[in-house]
């Protein structure tokens, strides 16, 4: 069994530090459906706070250098379009668990970490920073992805949260596709 589990974990960092290579692959493997296939793993690595470890930033860039080249089959306007609305979904998913489990979990007073006197800290730091938070958690990896539902535990407010969701998503996948051609 652990050794299984070794070999998956070997061949998934492998995965990720060779992501150009294994994204060639995909691309031809997958066709068209390709498209649905980085929707899923972006929106994914931001959307669900179990899978952090998503290459978020390194597939941005590496989809955008492969976009360009003359024998690619990647349509840089669709990568754009799909990516940044795969951010946006994926953060407003992650802020309304936050939002409707995340109360549950500090709802005691004697936790050290989860109780409500954290909470209020917490709802008070997203009134007063969230929305700088939401943006700037975009370009650090695993902060990523727990910004957002921190934000829902905290009730930033959503018209608020989606404003900077929005915002953030934009310059994130617009930055690192760009910076990939």
């Amino acid at each position: 069994m652990a050794s299984h589990l070794l070999q998956w974990l070997t061949h998934a960092l492998h995965v990720i530090v060779h992501l150009d290579v294994y994204l060639n692959q995909w691309i031809q493997f997958f066709g068209p459906m390709i498209y649905v296939v980085l929707f899923v793993i972006l929106f994914c690595e931001t959307g669900l706070i179990v899978t952090p470890f998503l290459p978020g930033d390194s597939l941005l860039f590496a989809l955008g250098a492969l976009s360009v080249g003359d024998t690619s089959t990647l349509s840089f306007p669709i990568l754009m379009v799909l990516l940044i609305l795969a951010a946006i979904l994926g953060d407003a998913v992650n802020y309304s668990v936050g939002r409707r489990v995340g109360p549950r979990i500090f709802s005691s007073d004697k936790s050290f970490l989860f109780n409500r006197k954290q909470l209020a800290r917490t709802q008070d730091f997203y009134e007063k920073y969230g929305g700088k938070t939401i943006i700037i958690a975009r370009f650090i990896p695993i902060v990523r992805t727990f910004a957002p539902f921190v934000a829902g535990i905290g009730k930033m407010r959503y018209p608020r949260f989606a404003l900077y969701n929005v915002v953030g998503a934009v310059l994130w996948v617009t930055g690192f596709l760009t910076a990939g051609v």
